[in-house]
């Protein structure tokens, strides 16, 4: 299945199935910050992330309880591909000297990236 960019009210409620792993809308709606969405909002956005093929249900008389079928690990390298695609020409230098431009990254922080990317090449070998 081609991954399709959620809105940010669809990430929102992602972000809170793979913290849940299942849910009926209520559960959902629980862990929304305040100011919280009418129910209806957060369930017309839940049928919209199934009709995605985000997630799916299962249902118990009335209620349905849905659950995720992309995983956030899945997501996440989705939305990365589109970020190096879009604004970094798929070069991983340039991200990395775009954060530590912008983050203003220390001495301490280059120095653990130095380390992490030397043990990813240590592993590879």
């Amino acid at each position: 299945m081609k991954l399709k960019e959620l809105t940010k009210a669809e990430e929102q409620i992602m972000q809170i199935l793979w913290q849940l792993k299942e849910g009926i809308v209520k559960d959902i709606l629980e862990q929304m910050p305040e100011p919280k969405p009418a129910y209806n909002t957060v369930s017309t956005v839940v049928r919209v992330l199934e009709g995605k093929g985000f997630i799916d249900h299962k249902a118990y008389g009335n209620s349905h309880v849905y659950f995720p079928l992309i995983s956030e690990a899945d997501y996440k390298k989705f939305s990365i591909d589109k970020l190096m695609t879009n604004y970094f020409d798929n070069s991983y230098k340039s991200l990395v000297s775009f954060i530590a431009d912008e983050k203003k990254l220390g001495v301490k922080e280059l120095d653990e990236l130095s380390a992490l990317i030397e043990k990813l090449k240590s592993e590879k070998k």
